[in-house]
Protein backbone atom coordinates (compact mmCIF):
# COMPACT_ATOMS: atom_id res chain seq x y z
CA UNK A 1 0.00 0.00 0.00
CA UNK A 2 1.31 3.27 -1.16
CA UNK A 3 1.00 5.78 1.73
CA UNK A 4 1.73 9.64 0.70
CA UNK A 5 3.08 12.42 3.25
CA UNK A 6 4.23 16.27 3.20
CA UNK A 7 8.20 16.02 2.66
CA UNK A 8 9.07 17.09 6.07
CA UNK A 9 12.26 14.60 6.40
CA UNK A 10 15.07 15.71 4.73
CA UNK A 11 16.58 12.63 4.59
CA UNK A 12 13.90 10.68 2.93
CA UNK A 13 13.72 13.49 0.26
CA UNK A 14 17.84 12.89 -0.24
CA UNK A 15 16.85 9.34 -0.72
CA UNK A 16 14.77 10.37 -3.74
CA UNK A 17 16.47 13.99 -5.17
CA UNK A 18 20.21 13.76 -3.60
CA UNK A 19 23.46 12.26 -5.14
CA UNK A 20 23.80 9.12 -5.68
CA UNK A 21 27.33 8.44 -5.13
CA UNK A 22 28.88 11.83 -5.04
CA UNK A 23 27.90 14.06 -1.92
CA UNK A 24 29.94 16.95 -3.56
CA UNK A 25 27.97 16.60 -7.12
CA UNK A 26 25.97 19.37 -7.84
CA UNK A 27 22.49 17.27 -8.95
CA UNK A 28 19.17 19.07 -9.36
CA UNK A 29 17.68 18.35 -6.05
CA UNK A 30 14.41 19.47 -7.41
CA UNK A 31 15.48 23.50 -6.91
CA UNK A 32 16.08 23.54 -11.14
CA UNK A 33 12.16 24.90 -11.31
CA UNK A 34 11.85 25.94 -7.77
CA UNK A 35 14.41 28.88 -7.60
CA UNK A 36 15.19 31.77 -10.00
CA UNK A 37 18.21 31.12 -12.11
CA UNK A 38 20.40 33.20 -10.64
CA UNK A 39 20.27 31.93 -7.21
CA UNK A 40 20.27 28.06 -8.57
CA UNK A 41 23.29 28.45 -10.46
CA UNK A 42 24.51 30.26 -7.02
CA UNK A 43 24.20 26.91 -5.59
CA UNK A 44 26.39 24.31 -5.96
CA UNK A 45 27.25 21.06 -4.46
CA UNK A 46 26.56 20.32 -0.54
CA UNK A 47 24.99 23.85 -0.95
CA UNK A 48 22.19 22.47 -2.79
CA UNK A 49 21.21 19.53 -0.29
CA UNK A 50 21.45 22.43 2.76
CA UNK A 51 19.11 24.40 0.81
CA UNK A 52 16.14 21.55 0.68
CA UNK A 53 17.19 20.22 4.27
CA UNK A 54 16.03 24.15 4.91
CA UNK A 55 12.72 24.11 3.15
CA UNK A 56 11.83 20.32 4.89
CA UNK A 57 12.24 22.22 7.79
CA UNK A 58 9.51 25.11 6.75
CA UNK A 59 5.99 25.35 8.30
CA UNK A 60 5.02 24.21 4.37
CA UNK A 61 6.63 21.09 2.91
CA UNK A 62 8.42 21.43 -0.21
CA UNK A 63 6.29 18.82 -1.58
CA UNK A 64 5.11 15.20 -1.28
CA UNK A 65 6.48 11.34 -1.08
CA UNK A 66 5.20 8.39 -1.29
CA UNK A 67 6.14 5.57 0.67
CA UNK A 68 5.91 1.70 0.13
CA UNK A 69 5.87 0.56 3.94
CA UNK A 70 9.03 2.71 5.44
CA UNK A 71 11.05 3.03 1.82
CA UNK A 72 10.41 6.55 0.23
CA UNK A 73 10.31 5.40 -3.27
CA UNK A 74 8.85 9.26 -4.75
CA UNK A 75 8.44 12.32 -4.94
CA UNK A 76 6.48 15.37 -6.39
CA UNK A 77 7.43 18.85 -5.80
CA UNK A 78 4.61 21.27 -5.32
CA UNK A 79 4.02 25.02 -4.23
CA UNK A 80 2.02 27.81 -5.18
CA UNK A 81 2.46 29.24 -8.02
CA UNK A 82 3.47 32.90 -7.72
CA UNK A 83 6.43 31.67 -5.88
CA UNK A 84 7.77 29.72 -8.94
CA UNK A 85 9.94 30.70 -11.50
CA UNK A 86 7.01 29.36 -14.15
CA UNK A 87 4.96 32.75 -12.58
CA UNK A 88 7.27 35.06 -14.69
CA UNK A 89 7.74 32.66 -17.23
CA UNK A 90 7.45 33.70 -22.12
CA UNK A 91 6.69 30.17 -22.63
CA UNK A 92 3.71 29.37 -20.40
CA UNK A 93 1.18 31.66 -19.69
CA UNK A 94 -0.65 32.41 -16.39
CA UNK A 95 -4.42 31.41 -17.05
CA UNK A 96 -5.94 33.94 -14.51
CA UNK A 97 -5.12 35.30 -11.08
CA UNK A 98 -6.60 32.77 -9.08
CA UNK A 99 -3.86 31.89 -6.52
CA UNK A 100 -2.98 28.05 -7.66
CA UNK A 101 -0.34 26.16 -6.58
CA UNK A 102 1.84 24.09 -9.25
CA UNK A 103 3.03 20.15 -9.47
CA UNK A 104 6.03 20.72 -10.86
CA UNK A 105 7.87 17.57 -10.77
CA UNK A 106 7.46 13.59 -10.19
CA UNK A 107 10.11 11.40 -9.55
CA UNK A 108 9.62 7.76 -9.10
CA UNK A 109 12.47 5.64 -8.23
CA UNK A 110 13.80 2.79 -10.69
CA UNK A 111 12.03 -0.65 -9.74
CA UNK A 112 8.98 1.27 -8.54
CA UNK A 113 7.43 2.69 -11.48
CA UNK A 114 4.31 1.46 -13.05
CA UNK A 115 2.75 0.60 -9.71
CA UNK A 116 0.79 3.19 -9.80
CA UNK A 117 3.19 5.63 -7.17
CA UNK A 118 2.94 8.77 -9.79
CA UNK A 119 -0.90 8.53 -9.58
CA UNK A 120 -0.67 8.65 -5.22
CA UNK A 121 1.84 11.61 -5.74
CA UNK A 122 -0.72 13.58 -7.84
CA UNK A 123 -3.26 12.86 -5.76
CA UNK A 124 -0.75 13.59 -2.41
CA UNK A 125 0.41 17.04 -3.80
CA UNK A 126 -3.50 18.26 -4.65
CA UNK A 127 -4.02 17.31 -0.55
CA UNK A 128 -1.44 19.25 0.24
CA UNK A 129 -2.13 22.68 -1.75
CA UNK A 130 -5.96 22.18 -0.23
CA UNK A 131 -4.79 21.52 3.16
CA UNK A 132 -3.10 25.19 2.64
CA UNK A 133 -6.20 27.27 0.95
CA UNK A 134 -5.28 26.52 -2.77
CA UNK A 135 -8.16 26.87 -4.93
CA UNK A 136 -6.57 25.07 -7.91
CA UNK A 137 -3.63 23.05 -8.50
CA UNK A 138 -1.82 22.92 -12.09
CA UNK A 139 0.69 21.29 -13.91
CA UNK A 140 2.24 21.64 -17.02
CA UNK A 141 2.50 17.84 -18.81
CA UNK A 142 3.59 16.68 -21.95
CA UNK A 143 1.12 15.88 -24.24
CA UNK A 144 3.05 12.86 -25.69
CA UNK A 145 -0.47 11.03 -26.87
CA UNK A 146 1.10 8.07 -24.88
CA UNK A 147 4.10 8.06 -27.21
CA UNK A 148 7.43 6.88 -25.32
CA UNK A 149 8.74 10.11 -23.63
CA UNK A 150 12.69 10.02 -22.63
CA UNK A 151 13.23 9.37 -18.88
CA UNK A 152 15.25 12.60 -18.14
CA UNK A 153 12.08 14.72 -19.33
CA UNK A 154 9.26 12.59 -17.71
CA UNK A 155 9.31 14.97 -14.62
CA UNK A 156 6.88 16.78 -16.11
CA UNK A 157 4.45 14.06 -16.28
CA UNK A 158 2.28 13.40 -19.02
CA UNK A 159 -1.33 14.64 -19.74
CA UNK A 160 -2.99 11.54 -19.38
CA UNK A 161 -1.54 10.93 -15.64
CA UNK A 162 -3.27 14.41 -14.93
CA UNK A 163 -6.40 13.76 -16.92
CA UNK A 164 -6.67 10.61 -14.44
CA UNK A 165 -6.52 12.71 -11.22
CA UNK A 166 -9.41 14.94 -12.85
CA UNK A 167 -7.12 17.90 -14.09
CA UNK A 168 -8.31 19.21 -17.51
CA UNK A 169 -6.40 21.44 -19.76
CA UNK A 170 -7.06 24.79 -19.86
CA UNK A 171 -4.31 26.38 -22.14
CA UNK A 172 -1.20 25.73 -24.42
CA UNK A 173 1.95 26.73 -24.08
CA UNK A 174 5.33 27.69 -26.21
CA UNK A 175 7.13 24.97 -24.48
CA UNK A 176 8.52 21.53 -25.43
CA UNK A 177 10.07 19.04 -22.92
CA UNK A 178 11.46 15.95 -24.98
CA UNK A 179 10.16 16.86 -28.28
CA UNK A 180 6.55 16.75 -26.89
CA UNK A 181 4.64 20.20 -26.45
CA UNK A 182 3.75 20.94 -22.86
CA UNK A 183 -0.06 22.08 -22.04
CA UNK A 184 -1.47 23.88 -18.91
CA UNK A 185 -3.44 21.53 -16.90
CA UNK A 186 -5.85 22.40 -13.67
CA UNK A 187 -7.67 20.76 -11.06
CA UNK A 188 -10.42 23.28 -9.25
CA UNK A 189 -11.22 22.58 -5.52
CA UNK A 190 -13.32 25.14 -4.69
Amino acid sequence: MIEVRPADRFDDVAVLLGPKKNPDASVCWCLSHRLDSKTNTSLTGPARGEYVRDLCGRDTAPGVLAYLGPEPVGWAGVAPRRDLPIARSRVVPTVDAQPVWSIFCIRVRPGYRGQGVARELVEGAVGLARDHGAPAVEAVPVDNSAEKVNLTMAFVGFRSLFEQAGFVKVADTTSVAGGFPRIVMRRQLD
